[in-house]
């Protein structure tokens, strides 16, 4: 049982390097699709299985062994491993509860912020003007999607520009990338791994925005002169916006224009592969803590008298 618990905690550490390979080679869009199910995916398994964890060590008690309804000892590991093991993942997972609530906290405050300060300027359909020194463009989540820009990011860009970074923004609201950044988020609170795997997932959703925009604009140059000089003008200032409200300008921006830039390859199906190792990995991780789990409501029911083991 111990060591299957133990297995959704060591494969995430592998979904870093799988994930960076996998956004080089699938379309972007299918990328993120990907990156953002299994990097949920392993970070349920992880909390599934510190769960479990917990719950061995806490049965050890005898208080908690006598509310539990125990009348056997629960069979477990050397307890010099399981109670040291629940005590590890007692801390990991009040660690990461604490930095997930702290986080969502935060990101609501500015998700308030944005949207009241969006709420409160005329639109142009779902295009909202903010007057501010520091440039800054983003898509706004929420009812309705809202595509919000300083006026000091419009005096950075000529006409043609600008409607290039609208369309970027439009492709974010039009494709839920919030959904996806929110996603990445939480997995990044449940496994320190999966931290690395968030900046992947949000390079996914930019990519996947900068090819959506070169398709409305039929024009892979201009959309990566457009970003490129809106990072350049926002580096210098601090964005106020919520995590998980997309913008163009975020992301390692030199990777997004070469790729822009690159001449369109058709991927050969050997390409794949990582994808495929990245999904394995995922179905192993979430199999093993399933099973995990299972056997250890197997040892709790044996321990209990109703079955026998």
């Amino acid at each position: 049982m111990t060591a299957l618990l133990l297995l959704p905690l060591i494969l995430p550490f592998l979904a870093p390097t799988l994930a960076r390979r996998t956004l080089d080679r699938l379309a972007p869009a299918t990328a993120l699709w990907v990156l953002a199910a299994s990097a949920l995916a392993l970070a349920g398994a992880c909390v599934a299985s510190l769960g479990a964890l917990v719950l061995t060590g806490l049965l050890k008690l005898p208080v908690l062994a006598t509310l539990g309804e125990l009348v056997h000892p629960l069979r477990t590991a050397s307890d010099y491993f399981a109670v040291p093991a629940a005590m590890a993942a007692t801390g990991v997972l009040t660690l990461s509860v604490w930095t997930l609530a702290r986080s969502a906290f935060r990101q609501a405050r500015a998700f308030r912020t944005a949207r009241t300060r969006a709420d409160r300027r005329p639109a142009a359909g779902d295009l909202c003007v903010i007057e501010s020194p520091d440039p800054d463009a983003y898509a706004l989540p929420g009812r309705p999607h809202r595509i919000v820009v300083t006026t000091a990011m419009l005096r950075s860009l000529g006409p043609a520009e600008r409607e290039a970074l609208f369309a970027h923004e439009r492709a974010h609201n039009r494709a839920g990338h919030h959904y996806f950044l929110a996603a990445a988020e939480l997995a990044a609170h449940c496994h320190p791994a999966l931290r690395t795997t968030r900046d992947t997932i949000r390079l996914a959703a930019e990519r996947a925005a900068d090819e959506a925009a070169a398709e409305v604009t039929g024009d892979r140059r201009l959309i990566a002169t457009a970003i490129a000089r809106a990072a350049l003008a926002g580096s210098a200032s601090t964005s106020t916006r919520p995590d998980f409200a997309p913008a163009a300008t975020t992301g390692p921006v030199p990777q997004r224009v070469a790729a822009l830039l690159a001449p369109t390859r058709a991927r050969p199906r050997t390409t794949r592969r990582t994808a495929f190792l990245l999904v394995a990995c995922t179905v192993l991780s979430v199999a093993a803590g399933a099973a995990g789990v299972v056997d250890f409501h197997h040892e709790v029911e044996v321990a209990q008298g109703e079955e026998t083991p």
